[in-house]
């Protein structure tokens, strides 16, 4: 078919697929028809760009803090029997886009001085799956440009320690942190076939570890710790006067916590990454799974659709047990 959208090493897809083409890419580095390039697509949400040349692509992920990084796209298969899974934590190991969405709603109400503010359903793909950061800076792009991230990022660790004290001691939200339906019996599966786990977050330690936490609690599977072969998170926020981590610059859709995951925490050369799947809700995290150089199994209930990266996944599941099928 002629309409096909063909990109290098990274397949072929219809014009429906959620993907967009584009004249140049958002920094104006590249532009289709010149320097070799035969084509631009994006994204639909914007945030990865793919620059095709004859016989390869590479990738431009944007940031709204001005830090964007081009990446080449390496080809991804789904090699049997797999060695590893890595799984994303919000939306797919434990239900909490809804809280943490909250928590930046709040975050921004507060920046607003307007207790009655409440988001758009059209900012839902852009304050998840990213860093804190990113989600931050698109509230304020879009509703209080007067106001800084410094002063945004205080009122969000603000409202996130209240609430996280307030869970610990039985008195927060209680829909806060839910076990994704089906994980336990999906995570001892894996297991008992000797299959390795990493747990992948673009969330910060402080607020990502008792997530999983409060979900191991709820399954009765002791320590998460002990159980993952190993876990990555954003690491720790920077604060005056405290010594903070990399994380914010370089979250999903960069591929680098999966990469880092997989190589370093699991010890699985790149060679061998056709054994690998990543298992991703959101758009932000399909991208970060494919731009490390595996596949990815996408699955139901997150931004995937809406965000444009459905065309990306090898697989597209409704729940864990759909994905075990499709991981065996």
């Amino acid at each position: 078919m002629h309409n096909l959208i063909e990109i290098p090493n990274l397949g072929s897809f219809p014009p429906g697929a959620g993907l967009v083409s584009i004249d140049i890419t958002s920094d104006g580095r590249f532009r289709r028809g010149r320097d070799g390039v035969v084509s631009v697509t994006a994204t639909g949400d914007r945030k990865v760009e793919f620059v095709a040349f004859g016989n390869h692509t590479l990738a431009h992920v944007t940031s709204a803090l001005g830090y964007g990084a081009y990446y080449p796209i390496y080809p991804a298969s789904l090699e049997k029997p797999v060695r590893a899974v890595l799984m994303d934590l919000d939306g797919t190991s434990v239900h909490s886009e809804g809280f943490w969405i909250w928590i930046i709603e709040r975050t921004t109400a507060s920046l607003l001085d307007d207790p009655g503010f409440e988001l758009e359903p059209a900012d839902l793909p852009y304050v998840s799956g990213h860093s804190v950061s990113e989600h931050l800076q698109f509230c304020i792009a879009k509703y209080c440009p007067k106001r800084t991230l410094e002063e945004a990022r205080a009122f969000y660790f603000e409202h996130t320690h209240r609430e996280m004290a307030a869970i610990l001691e039985g008195r927060g939200r209680a829909d806060a942190f839910v076990p994704a339906p089906g994980l336990r019996s999906f995570l001892l599966a894996l297991k008992e076939r000797g299959i390795r786990i990493g747990l992948v977050t673009s969330g910060l330690y402080e607020k990502a570890y008792p997530e999983i936490l409060a979900a191991f609690r709820a399954l009765g599977m002791g320590d998460p710790r002990e159980f993952y072969d190993a876990i990555i998170t954003a690491g720790y926020p920077l604060r005056r006067g405290e010594v903070g981590t990399l994380g914010e610059l370089s979250p999903k859709p960069h591929p680098w916590l999966y990469a880092e995951v997989a190589r370093v925490g699991l010890g699985i050369p790149f060679e061998e990454r056709g054994r690998v799947v990543g298992i991703e809700d959101s758009g932000a995290g399909v991208c970060a799974i494919r731009l490390a150089g595996f596949s990815v199994i996408g699955l139901a209930g997150g931004n995937i659709v809406a965000s444009g990266a459905r065309a990306l996944c090898h697989s597209y599941c409704q729940d864990l047990a759909e994905s075990l099928d499709v991981t065996l």
